[in-house]
Order: C-alpha cells, then sequence, then structure tokens
C-alpha cells in the first residue's frame, strides 16, 4: 500500500493533441468514417516504436497521420477534447497544456484560424463540464518552412489571454535548426506566451542549448539528452528551465533503453526543475499516472520527492495564481496524509523545491 498517484494534484504540460485520443475513441471514429487502420492501434497495441533513427521515426509519423485522419468532424474535435479532459480529471490533473499543430487539421476544418477557435471553443466547454484548468499551447512543425511558423507564431500571439498560454516547436528535432525559427519565437514572446519548443530528445545536448540560446525557452520539451554535459545541466538548473520529460516515450522511441536509464534522479538532483509528461498515450500506452508509478517504482522516489515534482509541474506552468494556490495546497494536504504503509505522515528527504518560469 501507498499513497495514490492519481490523487496527488499536479499539472500535465506535455501532451499533444490526437496522440491524447483514446483508443477506443479512434477505433469507433475510424469505423464511422470508413478508414481502415493499421494492426498496431488494434491487436498489436501498443505498438513497438522507434524513433532514433530515419525509418522508425517515420513508421511512428505515420502511425500519428493515421489516428489524426479519423478527425474529420467538429464532432469529433470536440469528443476528442472533451475525453482529453475527463482522462486527466481521473489522473489527478488540476492543469493541462496540450500542444496542437493546426497546420495538420487546417485543410479539414476552413484553415488555421477557424481550425484554432474550434479547438479553444471545445477546450473552454471541456474545462467547464470537468472543472480541469486547461492551456493551449500552439506548435510550429520544425519540418515545415520557418515562414509558416511566423504565421502560426502570429495566429497564437492573437489569440494571447484567449485560451492560448504557449509557443512550441515539434515534429523530428533533427529537422529545423532552432536558430530558423528564433523570429517566430519573438513574435510568441511578445504576445506574453510561454517558448516551450522540444529539444534533448532524438538530438543531444546541443539540441537542448540552441532552445536556450536560440529560443529563450521557458520550458523544453524532454531535454533529457542535456544530462550528458553536466554544465549544460548546472546552466538549466541556474535559469530554472523546467524539463518536461516522459520516461514511457523515452523508452518507446528507444531515447532510453529502460525506464531506469531515463535520467530523471539526476537532473533532480542538481537542481533542474521537471515535470512528467505522458507524450502521446495513444501511441505509447500509458498515462500521466503511470509516469509518476516510473518515478517512484524504478527511480525509487519518495512520496515527498513525487510531491516536489508534482510542485515543479506547477511552478512551471501557465496555470492562473489562485489555481496554482489551491493545487499546492492540494500536494501539501496529499503529503500530510498518512502513509498507508507506515500510518504516519512523510518525512521530508531535503533538496530545494524547484521552480520554473511562467
Amino acid at each position: 500500500m501507498a499513497r495514490r498517484l492519481d490523487l496527488l494534484p499536479k499539472a500535465h504540460l506535455h501532451l499533444h493533441f490526437t496522440g491524447a485520443m483514446r483508443r477506443g475513441t479512434l477505433i469507433e471514429l475510424a469505423a464511422a468514417h470508413g478508414i481502415s487502420l493499421p494492426d498496431a492501434f488494434g491487436t498489436d497495441w501498443p505498438p513497438r516504436l522507434r524513433g532514433t533513427d530515419e525509418r522508425g521515426w517515420f513508421r511512428f509519423q505515420r502511425l500519428y497521420d493515421c489516428a489524426r485522419a479519423v478527425l474529420r468532424t467538429e464532432s469529433d474535435i470536440r469528443r476528442l477534447i472533451t475525453e482529453m479532459a475527463q482522462d486527466e480529471v481521473a489522473e489527478g490533473s488540476g492543469w493541462l497544456e496540450y500542444q496542437v499543430d493546426p497546420s495538420g487539421y487546417a485543410g479539414r476544418f476552413g484553415g488555421l484560424t477557424s481550425f484554432v477557435e474550434l479547438v479553444l471553443d471545445a477546450t473552454a466547454a471541456a474545462a467547464r463540464a470537468t472543472g480541469l484548468g486547461i492551456g493551449v499551447i500552439i506548435a510550429a512543425n520544425r519540418t515545415r518552412h520557418p515562414l509558416d511558423a511566423r504565421a502560426t507564431a502570429r495566429l497564437a500571439a492573437s489569440h494571447a489571454g484567449r485560451g492560448v498560454v504557449g509557443f512550441g516547436l515539434s515534429n523530428d528535432e533533427r529537422r529545423g535548426a532552432p536558430a530558423d525559427f528564433a523570429a517566430a519565437f519573438r513574435i510568441a514572446s511578445r504576445a506574453g506566451l510561454l517558448a516551450v519548443p522540444h529539444g534533448g530528445e532524438l538530438a543531444g545536448p546541443a539540441s537542448v542549448r540552441a532552445c536556450i540560446d536560440e529560443l529563450n525557452a521557458d520550458r523544453i520539451g524532454h531535454g533529457v539528452a542535456a544530462a550528458a554535459e553536466p554544465a549544460l545541466v548546472r546552466r538549466l538548473a541556474e535559469r530554472q528551465t523546467t524539463l518536461e520529460v516522459c520516461p514511457a516515450s523515452n523508452v518507446a522511441l528507444g531515447v532510453a533503453a529502460t525506464p531506469a536509464d531515463v535520467p530523471l534522479a539526476r537532473l533532480l538532483d542538481a537542481g533542474v526543475p521537471v515535470a512528467l509528461g505522458a507524450d502521446d498515450p495513444l501511441l505509447f500506452g500509458s498515462r500521466l499516472t503511470a509516469q509518476y508509478e516510473l518515478a517512484r517504482g524504478v527511480h525509487e522516489l519518495a512520496d515527498d520527492q513525487l510531491a516536489r515534482l508534482a510542485r515543479m509541474s506547477v511552478l512551471g506552468s501557465a496555470v492562473p495564481a489562485d489555481l496554482a494556490d489551491r493545487l499546492l495546497a492540494g500536494i501539501d494536504s496529499w503529503l500530510a496524509a498518512p502513509d498507508p504503509a507506515e500510518g504516519t505522515p512523510a518525512g521530508v528527504s531535503g533538496g530545494a523545491d524547484g521552480t520554473g518560469a511562467g
């Protein structure tokens, strides 16, 4: 027996739009629209993936595109977002920031602006229905031209304060140097949006460094490659740049050989803020609480350290101040409750709480 991790209040900061879809919903929508799905979503689920080479990444991207193809109508979009919010509440999330690249959907939904406005309206409705706080991160695709990223940044900036809280950069980080997208991130920054590019997942420490130097990142999606360079780890700790670490995703794509090889404890010990994320549950087979379970079971983090992770997820987010206060108080209450295994509150193992930008 141990404290239930699904009852630990937390923020989820690394979740992709289509990748958050329930597998059952994918299958139902595919049948409704007459779309055939690969066996990876059927008897072979979750799929065996690899992202460390071009062929493996192509297969991962193809499966993602297959899932995206079932989203054909406004009701499909609303269903996905409502179920996403319901699932996050079940995981103990009080605040969610999910990421969406509108360029992958605009063609079927009347253009970039129409799609973003549909997403924001559906998100607001889901938040009201579930009580979950939700912010949207609009992401540019690094495999497209940097001018497209600028257009996407202007679109995100125009919706700042209306549900959009950040600007991201996604897809294969081995393509599209961060410097090429610096102008887009300046546009987003002037609108007050968090800079949350992906980096340090499939590429090395230089990818993380470029996210800092070229894009002035507030958070970095993944960032685990930084652990190989102590000077870079110290820099992340000094500037309190939150890394969105996704253990199950790292293993599934071959970034780490086993969950124990994800450098979670090393980053935490160095003072780097970390927010655990599920990335794409549709493809990796696990949601947010499972990442905390890995931290507990594989990395042997005690409950006070898990509470610290939850606090860092809140402090590294764009959550409104009043909700942040409630979540932080809830984390304290979770930790103060008797440990089911011992009948007493957990002791504090030491170490300063990490904080994140935003």
